[in-house]
């Protein structure tokens, strides 16, 4: 018997990350044109692995919310 496990791929957390900021999009609580640094304190003290994250993928907490949202793969 085959484990279920080793058929399913374990998403990249960054899609998490991503999904959860689109979350914020869609309910308005931050605009895709926004500064990642806006979202900062929503993630509170989870804010600095992200944002460790987010600059191994070349991002700055200047960089528009929507450019983490454009991102298709998250391959390192």
């Amino acid at each position: 018997m085959q484990d279920t496990m080793t058929n399913q791929q374990v998403a990249h957390p960054m899609m998490k990350f991503q999904r959860q900021v689109q979350s914020l999009v869609n309910s308005k609580v931050v605009k895709s044109h926004d500064p990642l640094w806006k979202i900062a304190l929503l993630f509170g003290n989870d804010w600095a692995y992200w944002r460790r994250e987010l600059e191994e993928f070349d991002f700055t907490t200047q960089d528009p919310i929507e450019e983490l949202l454009a991102v298709e793969s998250w391959e390192e």
